[in-house]
């Protein structure tokens, strides 16, 4: 019988990251994600793993560097302006072709940002590689608890499938709901062996290994460079996750993420219940960008609507997939005011910009 229990996203984040067989973790507190640290830094311990708090997010991120090379489950989490103090790390790890998950619950920005409300200001952040070189990382973006703790056990699987960082973005909103999820461990498929790992010549047979990228020629250069580049279309071919909600039949498309698409999913209900053919399209994973995807459905509706809490961030990539066939529409972080007092923008908030376009 599978356990079912009641928690907030950032406890859901740390559980899933132990059902997935992490036990070392290293990371700095840092609103509004310090939960996931605190509950790791208490559990993994019981269960033979290590927690470490670092100096800093730009120390965190090479303790993981340094633990992925043994070719264990690390992670860390941190949020905004950690994340921008992890950059370097994360582009090493994407070139040294090292597995690791890193979470990174948004607060708003820039700058120092504030810890105490929910925003998705993080999006070309986490999307565009926030590090130097080029490089990608697949960013999944759970939309509930249950998602939450079911993608953390994806991004670690993905991360030893594609030997590199796999990111999770979540917000306050989701980090500090609590609802009910169950504690199910999800099987993925089989993974290469990690004949690359670093744990000692006695544990090789007396094999040594060197984990050296070939850098002394141009030409290793570009070889290098070129399965990267590979790697990166094979991702793109067959990593690609979205969930559509009534979109066969709808006259505008909504598209948004994570905690905005719970909300866009209320609107949508509230939409249909009023005549409104309204239908929801979220994209999964934020890299690789389901471009194909929403190409299709704002072709059959007609006009997309981007719901987002950031300046507009997300409504780039959308246009970018729509490629001018069909209107885009933009409702950001700061309409939310209108409706309910600030902080979120709720469902009547979007029927009251649907209404607005249906005028237009």
């Amino acid at each position: 019988m599978t356990e079912r229990i009641l928690v907030a996203g950032n406890n859901a984040v740390a559980r899933g990251a132990i059902q997935a067989g992490c036990k070392y973790f290293f990371g700095y507190p840092i609103t509004p994600q310090s939960e996931i640290p605190e509950y790791m830094s208490k559990e993994l311990p019981k269960i033979g793993g290590i927690y470490v708090q670092s100096e800093s997010e730009s120390g965190s991120i090479y303790m993981v560097y340094g633990g992925g090379l043994t070719g264990k489950r690390i992670m860390t989490s941190t949020s905004s302006p950690g994340l921008s103090l992890m950059a370097e790390g994360l582009s090493y790890l994407a070139e040294q072709e090292i597995p690791a998950v890193i979470v990174d619950v948004v607060r708003m920005g820039p700058g120092i940002g504030t810890g105490g409300q929910g925003a998705q200001t993080d999006y070309l952040q986490v999307t565009k590689g926030c590090g130097h070189g080029g490089y990608h990382a697949i960013v999944l973006a759970p939309a509930s608890g249950q998602e939450i703790f079911d993608l953390m056990q994806l991004a670690f699987y993905l991360a030893d499938k594609y030997r590199g960082p796999v990111m999770v973005i979540t917000d306050f909103i989701l980090g500090q709901t609590e609802e009910p999820i169950e504690l199910r461990t999800l099987d993925f498929g089989p993974l290469p062996e990690k004949e690359w790992a670093l744990t000692g010549k006695e544990k090789r047979g007396g094999k040594r290994v060197t984990h050296v990228a070939a850098f002394f020629t141009y030409q290793g250069i570009l070889n290098y460079q070129m399965k990267l580049i590979e790697k990166y279309a094979e991702i793109k071919r067959t990593e690609v996750r979205y969930e559509k909600y009534l979109a066969d039949d709808c006259d505008l498309l909504i598209v948004a993420y994570g905690s905005s698409a719970r909300i866009a999913r209320g609107a949508v209900d509230m939409g249909r219940a009023n005549g409104l053919k309204l239908g929801l399209f979220r994209p999964i994973t934020l890299w690789p960008f389901p471009v194909e995807a929403i190409a299709e459905g704002a072709s059959k509706a007609g006009r997309v609507l981007v719901v987002e809490d950031s300046q507009g961030q997300l409504v780039e990539d959308v246009e970018a997939s729509v490629k001018g066939r069909v209107p885009v529409h933009l409702l950001g972080m700061w309409g939310r005011h209108n409706v309910g007092g600030g902080g979120i923008i709720h469902p009547e908030r979007v029927i009251e910009e649907v209404e607005k376009l249906n005028e237009g």
